[in-house]
C-alpha cells in the first residue's frame, strides 16, 4: 500500500508525502473533524520525525499551528520555551543576593599607591620656601618628623598624621588656615550675628573653609583675634589649663597710686572669684591721662574692665595688643592677616602641639 501521508505530518504538522499533499497532508498539522491523527503511513520513519521538519521528500510542508474543525492542533509551529520552575528562580534570586552581601575585599597595601608624600614637597605646600629651599633644610638637618631628625630628601610622610618640625617648631602641613584681625570697636565677637550686627564673620565670609575665633573681645574691645579652622589649637589656646597669656593696653583716668600693681597682681576680688594680673606697668602718662598695660592668662569676661573698675580706675578704651607668642604690631584696624609659619609654630608650642 503505497504511502498517502506521513502520520507524525498529521499530529506535529509534518509535511504531507508524496507531491500532491493528499490525504493527512491536507490536514497539515490539523487534527481531522473528528481531531483524530491522519493515518498512519511511514512506520518506524514516521516515529523519528519531529515537529516542523521535514519528513520525507516532495511534499509541501503542512501549515502548521492553524486550529482544524475538531480542536487546536498540537503541533505545525515552533513549540514555546518550557515555563521555569518557581525552585528555579528562587535559587538565582538567592545567589544574587548573596553576591551582594559580601564584604568588601581589602586590598593588601602593595596593591595601592605609595602612601605618603615627600617630605619637601610637604614643606614647600607649608609655605616654607620652594622645594629645593626645603631640601637644604633637610640637608642642614634641621627638619624632623615625629622626633627624629631627617637627612634624606626621599622620605615620605602623611601630613595629617606625621609631626613635622623645623627648628624645633611644629609644621602646619595639613589644610588649616591661620589669620590675626585687629577687631574694631562695635564689632561683635561671634562669626554670625541673629541682630544684623558687624560681626567677625563679616571678615572672612568670601573665604570657602568654615573658620571660628580663638576667645572673644568685648564689642567695645578692640585688638587682636585670631580666626583658624584647627580645632584642638583653639580649644588648648582658651583652656585655663594652658595658660596662655594676654596683654591689653587700657586708657584710664589718673592719678595713679604706686601700689597698684601691686594690688592688681595680689588679686582683685570680683563677684566670681579673685581675678590676677601677671604684669603691670604705666605706659605713658599725660595729665591725668594714663596709658597702662596689663598681663594676665584669665579668660573671663570682661575681666581687665572689671578688675581696673573695681580698683577705681574705669576704662575708656581697651586694645589687646599679645595674644601669647602674637602680636597685634602695626596692624591697621579692621585689616585681616595670614599669620607666618613661624607664628604657628610658635602658637603650637605655647599649647604643646
Amino acid at each position: 500500500m503505497g504511502p498517502s501521508g506521513d502520520g507524525d505530518g498529521g499530529r506535529r504538522g509534518g509535511p504531507a508525502k508524496g507531491g500532491s499533499g493528499g490525504g493527512a497532508g491536507k490536514a497539515g498539522g490539523r487534527t481531522g473533524a473528528k481531531g483524530a491523527p491522519g493515518q498512519q503511513g511511514g512506520g518506524p520513519r514516521a516515529q523519528r520525525s519531529t515537529g516542523g521538519r521535514p519528513t520525507g521528500g516532495g511534499g509541501r510542508p503542512g501549515q502548521g499551528g492553524a486550529p482544524g474543525k475538531g480542536g487546536p492542533g498540537k503541533g505545525g509551529g515552533r513549540r514555546g520555551a518550557p515555563a521555569r520552575p518557581r525552585e528555579y528562580d528562587a535559587q538565582i534570586e538567592e545567589r544574587n543576593r548573596s553576591r551582594h552581601d559580601k564584604p568588601q575585599i581589602k586590598l593588601p597595601k602593595t596593591f595601592g599607591e605609595v602612601e605618603g608624600e615627600r617630605l619637601q614637597k610637604v614643606l614647600a605646600r607649608a609655605g616654607m620656601g620652594s622645594r629645593r629651599a626645603c631640601e637644604e633644610l633637610i640637608e642642614q638637618a634641621r627638619v624632623e618628623v615625629n622626633g627624629k631628625i631627617v637627612l634624606e630628601h626621599g622620605l615620605r610622610v602623611d601630613p595629617e598624621k606625621d609631626e613635622i618640625k623645623v627648628d624645633g617648631l611644629t609644621v602646619a602641613a595639613q589644610s588649616y588656615l591661620f589669620f590675626a584681625l585687629n577687631k574694631p570697636a562695635g564689632v561683635v565677637s561671634s562669626m554670625e550675628d541673629p541682630d544684623g550686627r558687624q560681626c567677625l564673620g563679616d571678615y572672612v565670609q568670601n573665604r570657602d573653609t568654615r573658620l571660628f575665633h580663638v576667645g572673644r573681645l568685648d564689642t567695645e574691645t578692640e585688638g587682636l583675634i585670631l580666626l583658624t579652622n584647627h580645632g584642638e589649637l583653639a580649644h588648648r589656646l582658651t583652656h585655663p589649663r594652658y595658660g596662655v597669656k594676654k596683654t591689653y593696653l587700657a586708657a584710664i583716668q589718673g592719678p595713679l597710686p604706686r601700689d597698684l600693681g601691686k594690688r592688681l597682681k595680689d588679686g582683685i576680688k570680683l563677684e566670681d572669684g579673685y581675678a590676677r594680673a601677671d604684669h603691670f606697668r604705666v605706659v605713658e602718662n599725660t595729665g591725668k591721662n594714663y596709658l597702662v598695660e596689663v598681663t594676665l592668662h584669665e579668660g573671663r569676661k570682661h575681666i581687665v574692665r572689671r578688675m581696673l573698675s573695681e580698683a577705681g580706675f574705669p576704662v575708656d578704651k581697651l586694645v589687646r595688643t599679645w595674644f601669647g607668642p602674637i602680636a597685634l604690631g602695626d596692624q591697621k584696624s579692621g585689616w585681616l592677616r595670614r599669620m607666618t609659619n613661624t607664628e604657628v609654630g610658635m602658637l603650637m608650642k605655647e599649647v604643646g602641639l
